[in-house]
């Protein structure tokens, strides 16, 4: 896992930090000057305002998870608004994921974390949390030996599948060990495409044309092997969650299954309930 601490420097010019960068004491923001970004319209009420500063800095990558982030009291002070403000755009950040409040410690930036609350690929929910994604390729290969995989994708138990296996990482974070299986016949070329610089998903919809629609999913929980504790850097028996997930196209076609191990730390069920 990386080392996500950024050095600290007295000289507010220092190449390292983006236009707009400023500091009260050891903890960062950015100043409401910044261009980084379009600033919300000045009707926008105050703690939108600094929520939004926050949230720049850490889209950027100035700020990173584990980063110390201004008090109320000092973002009050910047802004010029009340400490209940400022309080009400931490409380925000900290209902969004962004932050975590630490009581008699501070507020830091958290670490990545994201919601299975909408059909997304992965580099899709990572980019609609602020942080950068990347993949790992750890193999891919033609197989036709488990019955039970067609099956899932209503297709003969010897249906010869590509299997493409990857890790997945957020702001160089491992978050999730990936395996996903495809019918080779729908996608020929697929075992040769870049999977470490693309997504899958945009792959299916742009170079198959495949409408994607809707997943059915499985979640429980699990704990990590010795293969999956070594490369999501957790200890082996970690509690980790396993999703098995089946795609299907707006035809209802299913086209894709993938078995996939996440670190739970970094992700959350959100299920709306109807009576």
């Amino acid at each position: 896992m990386c080392n996500c601490d950024i050095a600290e420097s007295d000289d507010a010019t220092s190449p390292h930090r983006p236009p707009g960068y400023a500091e009260v004491g050891r903890r960062r923001y950015l100043s409401p000057m910044s261009s980084l970004h379009p600033h919300p319209e000045p009707a926008a009420p105050a703690y939108r305002r600094i929520m939004h500063d926050l949230l720049t800095q850490v889209r950027s990558g100035a700020l990173r998870p584990g980063d110390p982030v201004a008090s109320e009291r000092e973002l009050a002070a910047h802004f010029g608004v009340s400490v209940m403000t400022a309080r009400h755009a931490l409380k925000e950040l900290e209902i969004q994921g962004i932050v975590v409040r630490r009581d008699r410690v501070g507020t830091f930036v958290a670490p990545p974390r994201i919601q299975f609350n909408r059909l997304l690929g992965f580099s899709e929910q990572t980019a609609a949390r602020g942080f950068t994604s990347r993949s790992r390729l750890l193999s891919r290969r033609y197989v036709d030996d488990d019955p039970e995989i067609p099956t899932r994708l209503a297709l003969p138990s010897r249906t010869r599948l590509v299997r493409i296996e990857r890790l997945r990482l957020a702001n160089e974070q491992p978050l999730a060990l990936e395996v996903c299986y495809l019918p080779a016949a729908a996608f020929p070329g697929l075992i040769d495409a870049p999977l470490d610089r693309r997504s899958l998903f945009n792959i299916l919809e742009h170079d198959y044309g495949m409408k994607l629609a809707y997943a059915d999913e499985e979640v429980d929980a699990t704990s990590a092997d010795p293969k999956t504790a070594r490369l999501l850097n957790v200890p082996r028996g970690a509690p980790v969650l396993r999703v098995r997930q089946v795609l299907f196209t707006d035809s209802g076609r299913p086209i894709a299954y993938s078995l996939a191990v996440y670190r739970s730390e970094h992700y959350s069920l959100v299920i709306r309930r109807f009576r």
